[in-house]
């Protein structure tokens, strides 16, 4: 009878240990600083996926696709 309550507990304590709430608003501060971006110049992120997409004749999504050197 103890094995019941026990196995509730801990179905529940699952299911709330993977809740996500997202960043705090304290948080989104420290998460705008151009430090913590992945593309600090968004043109030169713009040039090296058109590059790269260029040249492996795939297309990322972007609309465009081929093959050759990547210049236009």
């Amino acid at each position: 009878m103890a094995l019941r309550p026990l196995a509730l507990l801990a179905a529940l304590s699952s299911l709330s240990a993977c809740a996500h709430f997202g960043a705090q608003p304290w948080q989104r501060d420290v998460l705008a600083r151009k430090s913590m971006q992945l593309a600090r110049e968004p043109a030169i992120m713009a040039f090296d996926e058109h590059t790269y997409f260029s040249k492996e004749a795939a297309s990322g999504g972007r609309s465009f696709d081929g093959g050759g050197c990547g210049c236009n």
